[in-house]
């Protein structure tokens, strides 16, 4: 027996006396998921041609995850619009001045639906192009719950050793719960290799290695702790800066099979600190 989405968000109290629509976020231009992951999407979705949100109370936001897929954002109200120059782009993020040509349109997030964001997959059906569609239509109403996701999984799927970076805040939820982040944990206890840790708010490097039975996810579970892992410019560097370690990232520059001498590893570690320079420039010691 499955189950629609309105049946589902009904069971909150969603309202469907309203004029809604359905929202699906993919986007060839940019990674819908890591403008999510960054706070950004709802700057991303506020900036729309003239049309898209007009005689719209409300929509019920997703994100593409693969195939024809989508997970649920959350239901956000709409207030209005304004000339898109009067929108405001929060600095750092990749969206362009030209953006604010379009409308910009106010929005509101409806609470209540809080235990079920980032956890509802449905399946959007074959018309992925039309990436917002009238509730009105049946065939859009009876879009199919297809997966309901572990509370705190919050990651999309693993997918590429070196196609990925993690928040600090990230780790620490990959790391707390490791039950839910089984694949994670899985790969990244399957490797030895060498990793990037950047401090975004200077650029600065630091360049580790890891080893042992747990690999990578044994060294990584010691930053989500205390975010420096018993590195001395890391520590030194969260104790000058109040912006870490919440302002690191963690990347993986090289894998390396966990059956590798510790000084085979260490040898891949240090040709990486010279070509980036985190000996001289950055925040290794040695």
């Amino acid at each position: 027996m499955s189950i629609d989405i309105l049946e589902i968000l009904g069971l909150r109290g969603f309202d469907t006396n309203r004029r809604i629509k359905l929202v699906r976020h993919q986007d060839a231009r940019y990674d819908v998921l890591d403008l999510q992951r960054h706070g950004w999407l709802e700057t991303y979705q506020a900036f729309q041609a003239p049309g898209v949100f007009d005689k719209v109370d409300c929509f019920i936001c997703f994100v593409g995850v693969g195939g024809t897929r989508a997970r649920l954002v959350g239901i956000y109200d709409v207030l209005g619009r304004k000339p898109g120059h009067e929108g405001i782009l929060p600095a750092g993020c990749p969206f362009p001045e030209d953006w604010k040509e379009s409308y910009y349109y106010e929005l509101r997030r409806e609470p209540g639906f809080e235990d079920l964001e980032n956890r509802v997959v449905i399946e959007w059906g074959r018309a992925t192009r039309a990436w917002h569609q009238w509730l009105k239509n049946k065939e859009v109403a009876n879009k199919e719950v297809v997966e309901i996701l572990s509370s705190g999984a919050i990651l999309p799927p693993f997918d590429d050793y070196l196609g990925f970076t993690l928040t600090h805040s990230e780790l620490k939820d990959v790391c707390s719960q490791p039950d839910v982040n089984a694949e994670w944990r899985a790969r990244l206890s399957a490797i030895a290799g060498v990793y990037l840790i950047l401090a975004t708010t200077t650029g600065q490097q630091y360049v580790g290695s890891a080893t042992g039975v747990e690999g990578v996810w044994g060294r990584w579970t010691e930053y989500a702790k205390n975010g420096h892992g018993g590195n001395k410019l890391l520590k030194k560097l969260i104790q000058n800066d109040a912006a870490y370690p919440d302002a690191f990232k963690y990347s993986i520059l090289q894998i390396l099979p966990p059956t590798f001498a510790r000084s085979v590893v260490l040898d891949s570690e240090r040709l990486y600190k010279e070509k980036l320079g985190s000996l001289a420039t950055g925040l290794n010691e040695n």
